[in-house]
């Protein structure tokens, strides 16, 4: 009996070690890219912490309909995901007030296009970095937040090659200065944050689930998105933060990115320039696990409402706390070659198409998500497929992108 307790514990052990060098290697990129990338400026800081309106705007923002409704502070309120949460939040009761620094990842105009439509919601957003220490415990000194939706990162796995330091200064810094607010408030607010489907990189078992190895990044993008899971672990383990963080799969749907493959696709189909299908070794089929926008707004609500309170006070830990992980998916992977013939059909168009082998940028050929777990604890119930989906994120970008030059607000 006693040799498989001591390879419990060695095994407990080597986790532990793991756990610390992850940590370690990317506060040190932390500390190292922080001299790179400068936080917002005093000036425009002290501007918005005098402005009376300013005030006026997030308290209004952030006050519920209900007596029982959260206050929540949702992180890149004007990305794709941000935007559609805070919609519904605000228009089930809840306070939301909205940050984002408008980055030039992708077009701005689509970013102020959502702060648009966020703001005739009543949400406000504040432009600010999430880096920003000072201005976030402004926030947090001005609206008494019951929760956090921390949605703000530097997307997508091939712009790494690029840009590496902005993953490690928005998905690893940002996330920590986000953490090092709420660890110091009094009562400190329970957090769900995005993680990534990402993170399982080359594990090869499908369908993924929560509790397989994700120790394989194939990227910086799920290097990143993996380090936040071990830093929320210590946060919460620490300060008893309670955590939740959340492993999306290819959210795809009106108001999307253009970096994703189902946007630039709708795009160069109807410029009739060319689009590149991607297959892996031996004519392998790239496959993704597509999830509609509206699924994954519900999974992020179910949950917020399954959250429960953080246990610490002013840094210190009272208690144990609440740390979770989910995967949010639709659990039916669709090939890329069966998008892109869905696509030609709802824009009646022809794809000038190549097949092409898939480049060593860090994508991954296949990803399914094993759901089980968030249905059973979220509620999380995914119900639309991929012809659904598309049919009306087409219909959205038709009358966006209109040929006159206008950009519609619906």
């Amino acid at each position: 009996m006693d040799k498989p307790l001591n390879v419990n514990r060695l095994r407990t052990h080597f986790s532990l070690i793991k756990l610390i060098a992850w940590t370690c290697i990317f506060l040190g990129l932390i500390l190292f890219f922080s001299l790179h990338y400068p936080h917002s400026s005093p000036s425009n800081r002290l501007k918005y912490l005098e402005d009376s309106d300013w005030k006026y705007q997030i308290l209004n923002s952030g006050r519920p309909k209900s007596r029982n409704g959260f206050r929540v502070l949702v992180t890149g309120a004007a990305g794709f995901v941000g935007m559609h949460v805070s919609t519904a939040l605000r228009q089930r009761g809840d306070g939301v007030v909205g940050l984002d620094n408008f980055n030039g990842y992708y077009e701005k105009s689509l970013k102020r296009a959502r702060e648009d439509l966020l703001k005739s919601k009543g949400v406000f957003i504040v432009e600010g970095d999430i880096n920003d220490g000072v201005l976030l415990t402004k926030l947090f000194k001005l609206v008494k937040f019951t929760h956090v939706m921390h949605l703000a990162a530097q997307a997508g796995v091939r712009y790494a090659m690029k840009n590496p330091g902005s993953y490690v200064h928005s998905n690893i810094g940002g996330f920590v200065s986000l953490l090092e607010v709420c660890k110091l408030m009094n009562p400190q607010p329970a957090i769900v944050w995005a993680s990534s489907s990402s993170v399982y990189g080359l594990n090869k078992k499908v369908p993924f689930s929560e509790i397989d190895r994700t120790d394989n990044p194939s990227s910086l993008y799920a290097a990143t998105k993996k380090a936040g899971e071990a830093i929320a672990h210590t946060y919460n383990h620490i300060h008893g933060l309670s955590i939740t963080g959340l492993r999306f799969f290819t959210v795809y749907g009106p108001w999307g990115r253009p970096d994703m493959a189902y946007f630039f696709f709708t795009r160069d189909i109807l410029k009739g320039k060319q689009i590149s299908v991607f297959e892996g070794l031996n004519g392998f089929t790239v496959s993704r696990d597509f999830t509609y926008i509206d699924d994954i707004v519900k999974g992020c609500l179910g949950a917020l409402d399954t959250a429960t309170k953080s246990t610490g006070s002013g840094g210190v830990k009272k208690g144990p706390a609440q740390l979770r992980v989910y995967n949010l998916g639709n659990t039916s992977p669709v090939p890329v070659r069966k998008l892109v013939n869905i696509l030609e059909k709802l824009l009646k168009v022809k794809a000038n198409k190549v097949v092409s082998p898939m480049p060593a940028n860090g994508d991954v050929l296949f990803t399914h998500a094993n759901i089980s777990l968030a249905r059973r604890e979220l509620g999380y119930k995914p119900t639309t497929d991929l012809q659904s989906g598309l049919k009306k994120f087409v219909a959205w970008y038709l009358d966006y992108y209109k040929p006159s030059g206008k950009k519609s607000s619906v």
